[in-house]
């Protein structure tokens, strides 16, 4: 046998990329085989012959001796990770809170009711696995608070069936096909990325399989990114410019995510094409990119304009309007977990939007530097924010790549910095960074301010009824205001991350004058509060307010609960 041409053998990046997404492939895949193997065997057997099709690839992605051969492979770990998340979606497919929010509005729609500012608590009722985002006013988010698109979309697969499937079939099917999109934009040698970012690694089907809005966003986002540098080349749009301006509107239209990106996307098109045609030139590529999407948008949105304009307009600023409660991985978590609160929460609010202006205004000034990390910088402001859920970061990790592998820094080479005066003399560098430091002051005096306030409610546990081993039928807390203002708590226990739903207040005010103290009964939203019976389990009463928004916190003990109903003081005194 004769060795094929040395010029023709594949990259040893591009073989361990391929087998790195074929390795991806693993993850989670156990888990559904053996939810298959228990009751849909025609499914598990699907997924074995994926396994067999992830063996036999590992086999010939370190054999290949030909880049066409190569190619082909991935092509395969394609289809073998479309077919995978098929198969987890057949089992799983009842949808999350979002997902169970879009296709009631999809049947309101489809009906002729309202969709916006309509609250369904009893979707969240008949479903108590389905997770509600709780406001700091006490009570639930239950209306739909997205753009209308997805809606648009699922209403006309509610033949499907009940519940959320109809929403999780759009969401699914919009991550199938942008993994297929992503996976042809990219360079031959990159595609195994595209499969393994999009399906591999499992997060993103799973969030798909809840139905998010957001999965719809990030498929119309990946032709936009793909080589955004060069939209508007020439100061010609084209066709292909005004179909990435459309997919940048229908984007905005599907979930708000992609409104954090708009700035950072034109300001970065507007440098690299006044680099290269100069400001009017590239202002007008710019206008007419935004005229295009905001057209778009507006289409979409027409109907809903027309029909119920307050209410669309509140709706569709809700997640930015809702004061839902603090949660997430970001610097919340130090009020949430490390201390026993803040009366300074909406400083947290305060510092995201100073940070994501603060990354805008770094990224037009070094945008020879930071422009092929535009894709990354809108997310970095959520880190800061009340509501800092990993979601916000790793929804769109496939525009990351995108940019990574289509966006090389010489693609800014020559695109326009604004360089003042006092930034442009014999002391430019020492300027440049006082310049970037102070950009971030203000954003991180906010943090610290956030992260510095104190809980304004001290609490004490008087009374523990507990009904058998370690599930609590009420508590009784005597909690005094610290703070110069009159307060409304709502209360919750909680052994871990997140929030369970609120406790009742049965006995006390509903608002504590400042500076005052009452004793509250509270009893959980079920018949008990049951806690995990494992060593070391973390309880924490916590206590939330709004206006202002606070979050007053303590570690409890619980008895052992030996007796059937008995009452035990805590041991621990609140600070």
């Amino acid at each position: 046998m004769v060795a094929a041409p040395e010029a023709d053998a594949p990259a040893q990046w591009h073989r361990v990329l391929t087998l790195l997404a074929i390795v991806s492939l693993f993850i989670g895949t156990r888990a559904v085989w053996t939810q298959a193997a228990s009751r849909e065997l025609v499914i598990a057997a699907v997924i074995s012959l994926c396994y067999l099709s992830i063996l036999a690839g590992g086999v010939l992605t370190l054999t290949a001796r030909r880049t066409r051969t190569l190619a082909r492979l991935d092509l395969c770990v394609l289809l073998t990770a479309m077919t995978l998340t098929l198969c987890t979606f057949a089992l799983n497919h009842a949808g999350g809170d979002e997902g169970v929010l879009t296709a009631q509005a999809a049947r309101e729609l489809a009906a002729g009711h309202p969709v916006y500012g309509q609250p369904w608590p009893w979707l969240f009722q008949h479903n108590p696995d389905v997770a509600l985002t709780p406001t700091m006013n006490g009570g639930y988010d239950l209306t739909y608070g997205y753009p209308p698109l997805v809606p648009l979309l699922t209403a006309p697969l509610l033949w499907l069936g009940h519940g959320a499937l109809a929403a999780t079939v759009v969401t699914t099917g919009a991550l199938l096909v942008g993994a297929v999109t992503l996976w042809r934009l990219l360079p031959v040698p990159w595609r195994s990325a595209a499969t393994m970012v999009c399906l591999g690694f499992g997060f993103l089907p799973s969030y798909a399989r809840l139905g998010y809005p957001a999965i719809v966003a990030l498929a119309l986002l990946i032709p936009v990114v793909v080589r955004w540098p060069r939209i508007g080349a020439g100061g010609r749009l084209g066709w292909g410019g005004f179909a990435r301006a459309a997919c940048l509107g229908a984007a905005c239209a599907a979930q708000q995510l992609p409104w954090f990106l708009v700035p950072f996307l034109l300001a970065g098109i507007y440098a690299v094409r006044r680099g290269e045609l100069g400001a009017r030139p590239a202002a007008r590529v710019v206008l007419r990119i935004t005229g295009a999407a905001v057209t778009v948008w507006l289409l979409i949105n027409t109907y809903f304009i027309v029909s119920e304009p307050h209410t669309w307009a509140s709706g569709v600023a809700l997640p930015l309007t809702q004061n839902a409660t603090i949660h997430g991985q970001g610097l919340v978590g130090l009020a949430l977990y490390y201390t026993d609160g803040s009366d300074r929460l909406a400083w947290y609010s305060h510092a995201s939007i100073l940070l994501a202006g603060a990354l805008l205004a770094l990224l037009v000034l070094f945008v020879r530097r930071l422009g092929p990390a535009m894709t990354v910088l809108p997310w970095c402001a959520f880190f800061l924010a009340t509501r800092s859920q990993d979601g916000y970061y790793l929804l769109m990790t496939p525009l990351w790549l995108a940019a990574a592998v289509t966006t090389p820094a010489a693609s800014f080479a020559r695109a326009w910095q604004p360089r003042p005066r006092f930034l442009s003399g014999p002391r430019r560098r020492p300027a440049l960074v006082a310049t970037a430091a102070l950009l971030l002051v203000p954003a991180l005096a906010c943090t610290a301010a956030a992260a510095a306030g104190s809980p304004p409610l001290a609490m004490r546990v008087t009374r523990t009824l507990t009904t058998g081993p370690a599930a609590v039928s009420e508590l009784t807390v005597r909690v005094t205001n610290r703070d110069d203002s009159a307060l409304t708590p709502h209360f919750t226990l909680t052994t871990g991350q997140g929030m369970t739903r609120w406790w009742t207040a049965v006995q006390g005010p509903a608002t504590l004058p400042a500076h005052t103290s009452a004793v509250y009964r509270l009893r959980p939203p079920g018949p008990v509060f049951r806690v995990p019976r494992r060593p070391g389990t973390r309880i924490r009463l916590r206590a939330f307010t709004a206006s202002p928004d606070t979050l007053s916190s303590m570690d409890i003990r619980l008895p052992d609960g030996r007796q059937k109903v008995k009452a035990h003081p805590v041991v621990r005194p609140a600070r």
